[in-house]
């Protein structure tokens, strides 16, 4: 059965009948890229509801999904293929900054899943078995909702499934909760985004104040090693008191070949390169999406559901 066939039927199974087994962590960068492609259309079109279209990154252990990354889609003359040429460049782009992330489904904007997101869906499903669909819904509708008491973001996540109806096999939805999850990095790169990369970030006053007490730290070193050298020239005073308790400093100090140093380190530096990464691709796509840079970009608006 073709996905013209469902026009009359409803695309997604009650939660009375069936439930998704899928466990998913929704992270902030989706929400606000979606939420800023969303505005932008909006603004740009002067439509309510623009046509916005977009592939969800992420990784899926078994049943548990994390959704980590978004990027934006194009479609043809036709407005209902997905341009195949383009989605394969932005995925190839974004592989090489993130290579753990892969296409794990597709974000759109409407106020429910219907038979055209199925022909959507199909069309993804030719490249992943089972793509995600991301919804993120219009507050108009969404406020009128009952769920708004439970769950305050206007964002529903459909695990797609199939569905024997009259001995005919169709493709329906199944709505799947979520819960929004985020690390420390990618706390302070979503502070500097929303910002708009301007001064006075979190980020800023953070590395301020470590670059401040990094340098406090080093000059004190270089006074004591100072110190030291002195003595050994004969050009200083030697005070046993003074000596002891620089002793006894050294000998505090873990050794920088500890396991546990180690670990520490690298776990820092990890956390490190994935905020230079996710600022790198920020950049890229703030020019990209500069005046003149093409029909299918426009300026960054700021967020907005409404």
């Amino acid at each position: 059965m073709t996905s013209m066939d469902t026009d009359e039927l409803p695309v997604v199974l009650p939660s009375t009948t069936t439930t998704s087994g899928l466990t998913i962590a929704l992270h902030p960068l989706p929400i606000l890229n979606i939420s800023e492609h969303f505005t932008r259309l909006k603004l740009q079109k002067r439509q309510s509801l623009p046509f916005v279209l977009g592939a969800l990154l992420g990784t899926q252990t078994g049943r548990e999904v994390e959704i980590v990354n978004t990027f934006e889609l194009a479609v043809q003359d036709d407005q209902v293929t997905v341009d195949q040429e383009f989605f394969d460049a932005r995925r190839d782009q974004y592989k090489q900054v993130f290579p753990s992330l892969e296409f794990i489904g597709w974000y759109t904007v409407a106020a429910y899943p219907t038979a055209k997101h199925i022909a959507f869906h199909e069309q993804f499903a030719t490249l992943i078995p089972t793509p995600l669909l991301l919804l993120l819904k219009p507050s108009s509708s969404f406020a009128a909702s009952a769920d708004l008491v439970v769950q305050t973001l206007p964002f529903k996540a459909y695990e797609p499934t199939i569905e024997i109806r009259d001995r005919k096999a169709r493709s329906v939805f199944i709505e799947a909760g979520y819960t929004v999850e985020t690390g420390e990095a990618e706390r302070i790169a979503v502070d500097w985004t929303a910002r708009g990369g301007s001064g006075g970030t979190s980020l800023e006053s953070h590395l301020s104040s470590q670059r401040a007490a990094v340098k406090m730290l080093h000059d004190r070193i270089l006074l004591l090693v100072k110190y030291v050298t002195e003595i050994l020239a004969g050009e200083a005073k030697k005070d046993h008191a003074t000596l002891r308790s620089l002793s006894a400093l050294i000998a505090s100090l873990p050794a920088s070949e500890h396991k546990g140093f180690r670990e520490e380190f690298e776990k820092s530096t990890n956390i490190l390169n994935d905020l230079v990464d996710k600022h790198i691709v920020f950049t890229a796509q703030r020019e990209e999406r500069g005046p003149g840079a093409g029909r299918r970009r426009g300026p960054r608006g700021m967020m907005d559901f409404h």
